[in-house]
Parts: structure tokens; sequence; C-alpha cells
């Protein structure tokens, strides 16, 4: 598949470029998504594209999306399509990366759920035993399965910063507790409903991230994207073993061979990716994707 970094629409007016994602507008009440083949890692976009790493997360995220409607609404819809507004060119342009959403106001949160002990978690546990300030118990090793859950709220920062965690104090300074509230029990109930899910296709969920967005009647929607090889940590759960790292279905790749590397984490000169990694990386967003959605 030809790899998409950006896309070049001129049948509707773009919004905006994130990380990974061109947002075009439609009307009033509606956008379009486009999910590049871009990849980001410690806050860089990395000027190597993962080719048909978009149309993975853009099926993974709307297979997610269907699968939780019973928790709480999203903000796909489902009563157009992108032939509707699109040319034939630029469909093909797409090729299966786009989804038409709900304009919602999104909430200023990344809602965090961590199940094991690891990554930044893991480093903050071996100075404080805690993690994201969450006091923890003694004695737990790299990649345990925590007791229960963790909610860590972040910020959600600017393209070139850095999101920052923060308590769920600060969250309610933020949103107020009914709001924070709901946030957190939905973060964690979506969660666990993924979890389970997962396990039953050899998939561990160590971590994700959520986002949400708010209707004008102050009703929750999952927006963005859910549960992807992007926003998760996937573990073969053949392969997992506490007191190690496990190998991964998602960007921890990416991001273990940035490690590898006399980089200093520059947004400006983020390394181009050599042809394996590029390849390897695909292989892991794939099998993820199959694990996850084909039918048992």
């Amino acid at each position: 598949m030809q790899a998409l970094y950006e896309s070049t629409l001129t049948s509707l007016p773009l919004i905006g470029k994130g990380k990974v994602r061109d947002i075009y507008d439609i009307d009033d009440k509606h956008m379009l998504i486009v999910t590049t083949d871009r990849i980001s890692a410690y806050d860089a976009i990395l000027p190597t594209p993962i080719p048909g790493k978009g149309r993975i997360l853009t099926e993974t995220a709307q297979f997610w999306m269907n699968k939780t409607q019973n928790i709480l609404p999203n903000q796909l819809v489902t009563d157009q399509t992108l032939a509707d507004y699109l040319t034939p060119e630029e469909l093909m342009q797409l090729d299966g990366r786009g989804m038409i959403v709900r304009k919602l106001n999104p909430l200023p949160v990344e809602a965090i759920v961590r199940g094991y002990l690891v990554g930044s978690g893991w480093k903050e546990y071996q100075s404080s035993q805690s993690v994201c300030g969450i006091s923890l118990p003694a004695g737990l090793e790299q990649a345990a399965k925590l007791p229960e859950p963790l909610f860590t709220p972040s910020t959600k920062a600017e393209q070139g910063d850095h999101d920052e965690n923060i308590s769920f104090e600060k969250l309610v300074d933020i949103m107020g507790q009914e709001k924070s509230e709901k946030v957190r029990d939905l973060a964690l109930k979506l969660y666990q409903f993924a979890a389970e899910f997962a396990a039953k296709r050899g998939i561990i969920i160590a971590d994700t991230k959520f986002e949400f967005g708010e209707d004008e009647n102050g009703t929750i929607y999952l927006i963005d994207e859910a549960l992807t090889p992007d926003s998760s940590r996937f573990w073969p759960a053949s392969q997992y073993e506490i007191g190690a790292n496990p190998p991964s279905f998602d960007k921890q790749y990416i991001r273990d061979y940035l490690d590898s590397l006399d980089w200093d984490r520059n947004p400006n000169n983020a390394p181009e990716l050599p042809e394996e990694v590029v390849s390897n990386t695909l292989q892991k967003y794939q099998e993820a994707q199959a694990r996850l959605t084909e039918n048992l």
C-alpha cells in the first residue's frame, strides 16, 4: 500500500493538522477525520511514514466504537459516506483512512488508564513507590498487574509540547467534580471491557488512553481514536512474564529503536526510520488488528 504522509483534499476545507490526523470541515455538525500514515513518538512527528497504518487505526477505532456503544455514545456518523463529499480520486487517496464524525467540544484531558506497571509508571514506582502520585504496595516488579486499574489523567498539549500528568484533584479544578468523576468512571469501564475482550484473543492491554467530547447538552462521547496500537500498549499474552518489559504490538517498538540512537528528542530533527523498522512496525499493527477484530 502506498503511504499517505499528508492528505491533499480540495473538496473540503482543511481545519487543521495534528501529529497523525488531518481534519476537514463538512458542515456545522460534521467533520472528516483523516488518519494518515504519519507516526509520532516522544512528541515528535517522524519523517518516515508507516504505509497503511492510518487505515489500520481507522478500522480499529471504528471496531471499538461499535463495540462500546452500550457504555457511551461515540462521534461516528453512520448515515453518511465519504462518497457524499469527496471525488473518486480523493477516495482513492484516502483508501480507508477517513471517517465522518460529529462535531463535539473536546474535553481538555487525556484519560489514561494503566493496568500494569510499565513505562514511565515503572520508573516512578522505583523511585517513589507510586504512579502519577498514586501510592502502590511495596514489592511490585516491572510489568506486574496492578491491584486495580489506575486512572491517571494528563493535559492535552499543543503540538510540539509535552502532555503533563495531573492529579485527579487538578482535573477537578479544570473540569469540575461531576464531569471529572464521569470521565474517570467511563475510562475505567471502557478499559475493563476492552481488557477482558482482548484477553480472550491473546492480548494484554497494559495501558491505554481515551479522549472524550461533549455535545451542547453535556452528554459525553468517545472521540478521536480508541484502543489502537497508537494509543495503547498491547502485549502478546503468550510472551508475558513479570520482571521484564514484554514485546508489544504497538509503537513501543519505535520508541525502543529511537532510544538506541543518539537523538536528543528534538522534534525539529527527528530521525528517519530504516526500512526494517517500518516493516516490523507495520507487521505488529497488522497482527494487533487481526487478533482483536477477526472473528474467533
